[in-house]
């Protein structure tokens, strides 16, 4: 008989064929779903078993050609047919030699009446109006009693929230530190050409000296050397970056621990081509040194004033 201790654990770098989600309806397996999916899992919902054996075989698989394909099928085994037909399929895998691991997701008879009773849910098994909700997961129990003896893994979810569910999943079969799930996107942008509207975080960077007043440097952007030197090498600007980092040290974890997956950060000046530009940049680069998954962009950037330097290539030719 399996193992399937609650701290059934996943290898570091076992890259996981198949991962068969099951349990009481109520306790948790569609935010389980959605985390694998989250997790980079091609994810099905209810497949039929015996269709079961072909999704595994699939060249359509996203990801496949990147080594094995994660897969994650969530099965809800309502009928004893149904699990007679797992069963089998299961034992073909087996044959193949194609690993699996069935997570469990249980939860108590309480709590689960109190979940259904408080999202007002029909339970799956009381279609025909012949029992009521606490008699549909004694059925349920019954049924499903052979599949978590047979699980790798039993979780159950009775005294947790859904975060917590997400951060077990992510601890057992995440490969990559936590911090690589949350997706950031930093761009510079001029108040002047409009506000940063979908950004979750903006910060205004207009209190420190413009680089626009220096005839040198107006027509540059804060990806020249000499306007960056001049913004990250001032001393307002080197007191700014301390504070700056440690708020982002802070609350970024906090994301993370949420379940966001992206998040926004707007760096804003007068016309969105010197300062901001530096500072998203730098912003940038932190995160990066963080572990986070960071693109950099500017989105006023193209309407920056360059004019004297396409007048003096023009006087040039």
């Amino acid at each position: 008989m399996p193992d399937n201790s609650e701290n059934t654990s996943v290898e570091t770098g076992n890259r996981v064929d198949l991962v068969i989600i099951t349990g009481m309806s109520g306790a948790g397996r569609t935010e389980a779903m959605h985390t694998f999916e989250d997790l980079g899992y091609y994810c099905i919902d209810n497949l039929p078993p015996s269709l079961l054996l072909s999704l595994v075989g699939s060249r359509d698989i996203p990801g496949q050609g990147e080594g094995k394909p994660h897969l994650a099928v969530v099965c809800d085994a309502r009928n004893r047919d149904y699990f007679t037909q797992l069963r089998s399929v299961l034992a073909s895998l087996r044959e193949q030699g194609i690993e699996y691991r069935i997570m469990f997701l249980d939860s108590s008879d309480e709590v689960l009446l109190a979940r259904y009773k408080a999202s007002r849910r029909r339970h799956p098994l009381c279609t025909d109006n012949k029992m009521t909700i606490a008699q549909g997961i004694d059925k349920e129990r019954t049924l499903l009693n052979e599949l978590k003896e047979m699980a790798n893994l039993t979780i159950d979810t009775t005294g947790l929230k859904p975060i917590e569910l997400r951060e077990k999943i992510y601890a057992l079969f995440s490969e990559k530190p936590p911090q690589d799930g949350l997706g950031v996107v930093v761009y510079s942008f001029g108040f002047k050409h409009g506000m940063a509207e979908d950004a979750d975080i903006v910060i205004d960077v207009r209190f420190l000296p413009n680089p626009y007043y220096d005839p040198e440097m107006r027509y540059q952007t804060g990806l020249d050397e000499m306007v960056s030197d001049f913004v990250m090498g001032r001393p307002e600007t080197k007191s700014f970056m301390e504070h700056w980092e440690a708020l982002l040290s802070c609350i970024m974890p906090g994301y993370v621990a949420e379940g966001k997956q992206q998040l926004a950060i707007g760096v804003g000046c007068t016309g969105g081509q010197h300062r901001s530009v530096a500072l998203a940049e730098a912003t940038g680069a932190f995160l990066k040194s963080q572990g986070y998954r960071v693109h950099v962009s500017h989105r006023d950037l193209s309407l920056a004033d360059t004019k004297r330097k396409e007048d003096s290539h023009v006087a040039s030719v």
